[in-house]
């Protein structure tokens, strides 16, 4: 049953404060009390932080691109509460549902008629001889990447404890399969059908043109040890704000164990998003 909902959304944007505006009195009228964000004046729903929103909502809906869903999804840790994207943006690969249909998909939500994809989520922690550990949940994906003026940098890899290579390149990204289209795509990952247990592994611009992304098992642990001295080196998590790396910090990556769940558009398969997202078959 659902009976509160949450509202993100990237408020910047008109068209999203306006369905906001549209979207409280719209729930409200159906019994639903409505959660946003703290600091949204005038919505006449109740203000919280996202991480409250993530304990206390039933249902969640995400009102921008990837980037607003990516705010909320790693704070959401009850794989029974379904996350709405609807897709305000541009690309738009997790937001699937467009405006247009957001009235439809709702109402039928509310009356439990929905599906939903589980996906997959990493545990991303950074050990340091000098720093307390960090820790970080993502959906997408976790990048290690150089500064624009800093030197290739070698990152020392194992899958479990197997050596796999020691990459001179820009940098590592380390994806679950919903983000194989986001950043590792444009480093020339595979794209990994949402619903797979897998990890990909792409490096940033190798320096040893053979090092390729490669693709492990979901239940595979990834260890990545930095070693070079005096770059700028930064870990972001999901697009996130992240955690500069020193040299012999270790990044650790392995499934989460919950996933999120993302309710599916009615009206298109995944296929279907990849090949209007993608341009496959136009000239």
């Amino acid at each position: 049953m659902i009976r509160t909902v949450g509202l993100v959304a990237k408020y910047q944007e008109p068209k999203a404060a306006d369905m906001v505006r549209w979207l409280v009195p719209w729930l409200k009228q159906r019994g639903k009390k409505v959660l946003v964000e703290n600091g949204i004046a005038r919505t006449g729903a109740t203000s919280c932080t996202k991480k409250k929103m993530a304990t206390r909502a039933d249902l969640i809906i995400s009102l921008g691109g990837d980037g607003t869903l990516l705010n909320i999804a790693p704070l959401v840790e009850r794989p029974d509460v379904p996350i709405l994207g609807v897709n305000l943006g541009g690309l738009g690969f997790i937001t699937e549902v467009a405006v247009d249909e957001l009235e439809s998909v709702v109402t039928k939500a509310l009356e439990g008629d929905y599906e939903v994809e589980k996906r997959m989520t990493l545990e991303i922690r950074v050990h340091s001889k000098k720093r307390k550990p960090y820790q970080f949940r993502v959906l997408n994906d976790a990048v290690i990447a150089k500064g624009a003026r800093s030197r290739i940098i070698d990152l020392e890899t194992y899958v479990g404890d197997d050596y796999l290579c020691t990459y001179r390149a820009d940098g590592l990204i380390i994806s679950t399969p919903t983000g194989s289209t986001a950043y590792s795509l444009a480093a020339g990952g595979p794209i990994l059908e949402p619903t797979l247990s897998a990890i990909v592994v792409a490096p940033i611009c190798p320096h040893t043109l053979t090092h390729r992304p490669i693709v492990v098992p979901g239940n595979a642990a990834i260890h990545v040890t930095l070693r070079s001295f005096g770059d700028t080196v930064i870990l972001t998590p999901d697009g996130q704000p992240g955690v500069r790396l020193n040299n012999g910090d270790k990044v650790e990556a392995c499934d989460y164990g919950l996933p999120v769940s993302l309710i599916k558009a009615p009206s298109r398969s995944y296929y279907e998003i990849l090949r209007d997202k993608l341009k496959w078959g136009e000239r």
